[in-house]
């Protein structure tokens, strides 16, 4: 599979300059995150991505967007795949609201609230990557699908951490990392 950092927030933005959470609740992409989605629509074209799979927060949404667009693919929704609750950006959108925003995405399996209410442990967020992981290995396309997600989740599932809109490859069939660096 290959595996997609969302493109630069508005959180990213903030948090990169001060270190401090800046309150920004399900925050969208900046124009350099939209710079960042493009591109990595251009460079994961030939990919042969049949399978695009993102997060429920818009950050990770709009990421998908324009590689969904230009190789004509439905995007799966999957909160497995959700960023640690650590910040503000961690609070999502309710399901609702991602309805009516994105019509031509199926919400109806998430609950309104979708997120959890407390910081998630390393432990839950390892056990939530290694469920996804064993998920995806059972799957024959799993070598042809994107997954746009985020830097706890990616780190989660390989142990690196990644930059907004960069991307790498990973086997579900290999084990993940035992434990965890939370450190950007």
């Amino acid at each position: 599979m290959i595996l997609l950092r969302h493109g630069q927030s508005e959180f990213n933005l903030h948090f990169g300059v001060t270190r401090r959470d800046p309150g920004i609740i399900d925050p969208r992409l900046t124009r350099l995150g939209h710079e960042q989605a493009d591109a990595a629509a251009e460079a994961l074209a030939a990919e042969g991505i049949t399978r695009i799979i993102a997060s429920p927060y818009t950050r990770a949404l709009q990421t998908a967007h324009p590689i969904a667009r230009l190789l004509g693919l439905p995007v799966v929704i999957e909160p497995l795949i959700r960023e640690r609750y650590a910040y503000a950006c961690d609070i999502g959108s309710p399901c609702s609201v991602l309805s009516r925003e994105w019509p031509d995405h199926d919400f109806s399996h998430l609950d309104d609230v979708w997120w959890p209410d407390r910081e998630e442990s390393e432990s839950s967020i390892l056990g939530r990557a290694a469920r996804f992981r064993e998920s995806l290995a059972a799957r024959e396309d799993w070598a042809e699908t994107l997954v746009v997600s985020h830097w706890g989740f990616i780190l989660s599932m390989t142990g690196r951490s990644v930059m907004n809109g960069q991307w790498l490859r990973c086997d579900p069939s290999q084990p993940g990392p035992e434990s965890l660096t939370w450190q950007a």
